[in-house]
């Protein structure tokens, strides 16, 4: 019973065999034709002087030379140059804080190329002379009277302004607070160190942070700012 039942299976497979055979051929036979390039016969022919490059079967060879790949390296598009420093003042001595100070900021990744300045700044026009008037009332303790004692002009606040601009963009990332501390590492560590006012969270204001050195005084600002408050216009 079990060996008629094994003929059986033999027999039935062999059919299978049978029937399945042509169909494999023409299959295995499609994909063979299908794969093939077209110029294949002219690349093995013996007269041919070169053989050309493959190409999958999905691609054109007349769109190959023309229709640049989606997938081919992008050529870098060129970048505005930098502007050139502006050199220092020639009153400044190279042992001056603002010589060393220049050197330190030229150096921050932070600044904007180019835009580092160091300028005196603008003759501002004297006003009109306070007319001379009395105490009025009783003076208190301490008090003192509007208009008397200043009887000569005595110039500006700071013989020269330093103008340092941060990257656009970077002003709300911490890009002045950074600068800062560079300006007060510089000023702090000079010989002899400059009396600086005590460091401030609250010192930058709208992109714009300024510190009183005494004879100078240094504005760290973004673009907007710069260009708000210290226009080209006014040859700053």
């Amino acid at each position: 019973m079990l060996s008629a039942r094994l003929a059986r299976e033999a027999q039935s497979a062999a059919h299978c065999v049978l029937r399945c055979r042509p169909r494999l051929h023409a299959e295995l036979t499609r994909r063979a034709i299908s794969t093939t390039p077209a110029h294949f016969s002219a690349a093995t022919s013996p007269n041919s002087a070169s053989a050309p490059s493959p190409l999958p079967w999905f691609v054109d060879p007349a769109e190959e030379d023309h229709a640049p790949s989606p997938y081919a390296r992008r050529v870098a598009t060129p970048q505005t140059p930098a502007r050139p420093l502006a050199p220092l003042p020639a009153a400044i001595t190279p042992d001056h804080p603002i010589a060393r100070l220049h050197a330190e900021l030229k150096a921050s990744p932070h600044l904007e190329p180019g835009t580092l300045l160091v300028r005196e700044p603008i003759p501002t026009a004297t006003g009109p002379p306070l007319p001379p008037a009395a105490p009025k009332g009783r003076r208190r303790r301490g008090g003192t009277n509007a208009g008397q004692g200043v009887n000569e002009d005595l110039g500006g606040i700071w013989q020269w302004v330093v103008i340092a601009q941060v990257k656009e963009g970077t002003e709300n990332r911490g890009a002045i607070e950074s600068v800062i501390r560079i300006v007060r590492k510089a000023l702090l560590t000079a010989d002899p160190p400059l009396p600086l006012p005590p460091n401030s969270k609250r010192r930058v204001n709208g992109g714009w942070a300024m510190i009183d050195a005494g004879d100078f005084a240094i504005h760290i600002l973004s673009k907007e700012a710069r260009e708000k408050y210290f226009p080209e216009r006014r040859e700053w």
